[in-house]
């Protein structure tokens, strides 16, 4: 009989007020005992909601019986079949507004926590199975995937488990993109993101780090004299936007890329770091959105005293994730509503001294269905603070569009590619943020699975 209990288990996590000062993992995840309790929940509805809503399309109740069996090893094969990460997506995948939302139990209480079974059942995996996951035949076919982010180590992974010889170029020093140098390790360590990726060369996939696709070799090199059949292009949106008002330019602005890289990548929070970066007593960050989130987070833990996010709507056209705004409540960010940043204040030795802003008030929706913020008469006043952190969204790096021949792209930068990820050029497929714009690591995985499917397809048709 499945356990009706009407809400989920908790989930374990560090005080609010300790882990404000660290950079261990915010959560601690579910026992093998909390997890079985929490996996009889399910009641493995005959049509699978839950399945509908995720990108990858993991075979949500078949793992979840596993798991309420105390088979956590079956459990994980079964996730295995449809996802390359696991243990990042049980991590950081918006859950509630995908499998969860359409989960029955949430109809008349809270939906099974499909995340939290996700990532105990790769944790299991990860500290008590020594098996390898196993290569597959060659079938004597060589693509190339460019970025080593969601999107790009999911169709590297997806094609290598069809037979094909798989090389990703990654233009930083370090395999991951996002999850490496976006998100901060409270939410995701790295020693995580490193496993995922052991277990993608495991499968035969070759990564290759510090090749910037664009400069080193083009994606029409690739195709030419290097002798990849087909190229994925997943280099993400890592291009930071800024307002365009009065200073800007000061010492202590920073984009959100540019901070949580120095945080995450280069390991800035350790006292010995080679690339410190600038530890401000009073900080304002201006977004609404995951990266916000995260760079208000690091701001605080840095050692700042106060910590602001300024955001021009209010808190429920927030896009960040409830959980994270949640916890950055609980760790003492502070919340400005309904406000626009109109100018940065130039201080002493050219640093910021404050940010000049405007009460906003919300009309009509606008293109997102979201009410549009409009300026409330006389209602100007300043933030003081001495750092400024831009996180209002990125572009994709115009490098491979400029370097490619036939490559159409979006007036904004985005690549144009079909529903299954076919770009203009033949031969060539891109997904993920390189055509969406900024969205989540979970629809990037998705993108990734769809042109994995589409280039394998392409390559078998080019045999006939």
């Amino acid at each position: 009989m499945p356990n009706m209990r009407p809400t989920k288990n908790e989930m374990p996590s560090q005080d609010a007020k300790e882990r404000a000062k660290n950079f261990f993992e915010v959560t601690f995840g579910y026992t093998a005992e909390t997890a079985i309790d929490e996996a009889k929940r399910c009641l493995h509805c005959k049509n699978m909601p839950c399945v509908g809503g995720c990108p990858v399309r993991i075979h949500i109740p078949d793992f979840i019986a596993k798991v309420a069996e105390g088979e956590f090893e079956e459990a994980y094969r079964i996730i295995q079949q449809t996802s390359s990460l696991p243990a990042v997506c049980g991590r950081v995948c918006p859950q509630e507004s995908q499998c969860e939302m359409h989960c029955v139990r949430g109809k008349k209480g809270e939906p099974v926590a499909i995340g939290r079974l996700e990532r105990f059942v790769a944790d299991w995996h990860n500290a008590n199975s020594c098996d390898l996951p196993v290569k597959a035949e060659p079938n004597g076919h060589k693509v190339a995937v460019v970025g080593s982010g969601p999107a790009g180590l999911t169709c590297a992974g997806d094609l290598a488990k069809r037979g094909y010889d798989v090389t990703v170029f990654e233009a930083l020093h370090l395999a991951g993109g996002v999850l490496s140098y976006g998100i901060p390790e409270f939410r995701l360590p790295k020693a995580i993101v490193q496993k995922e990726i052991d277990n993608l060369k495991a499968l035969g996939v070759k990564v290759q780090t510090n090749m910037v696709v664009g400069r080193v070799f083009s994606v029409d090199e690739l195709l030419g004299e290097q002798g990849f059949e087909a190229v994925f292009v997943g280099s993400g949106a890592g291009l930071p936007r800024f307002m365009g008002i009065p200073g800007e330019n000061l010492k202590s602005v920073f984009s959100a890329n540019e901070f949580l890289t120095r945080v995450n990548l280069m390991k800035a929070y350790k006292a010995d770091a080679r690339t410190p970066v600038f530890r401000a007593k009073k900080v304002a960050v201006v977004g609404g959105g995951n990266v916000a989130m995260d760079a208000a987070r690091c701001a605080l833990r840095l050692g700042a005293e106060e910590v602001s996010i300024l955001y021009r709507r209010s808190k429920e056209e927030m896009p960040a994730r409830a959980e994270e705004v949640e916890h950055a409540e609980e760790e003492g960010i502070v919340f400005r509503f309904l406000t626009n940043p109109t100018e940065i204040l130039e201080g002493e030795a050219g640093c910021v001294r404050g940010v000049r802003c405007v009460r906003m008030e919300l009309g009509e929706p606008d293109a997102s269905g979201r009410r549009r913020p409009v300026e409330a008469e006389g209602s100007a006043f300043t933030v003081e603070c001495d750092c400024v952190i831009m996180a209002i969204g990125t572009s994709p790096n115009p490098l491979i569009r400029n370097t490619t021949a036939g490559l159409d792209t979006q007036k904004w930068g985005g690549i144009v590619a079909d529903e299954h990820g076919q770009t203009s050029r033949e031969g060539v497929f891109a997904g993920g943020d390189a055509v969406t714009g900024a969205a989540t690591v979970i629809l990037a995985m998705g993108a990734g699975k769809t042109a994995a499917e589409a280039m394998d397809a392409y390559i078998r048709a080019k045999q006939r």
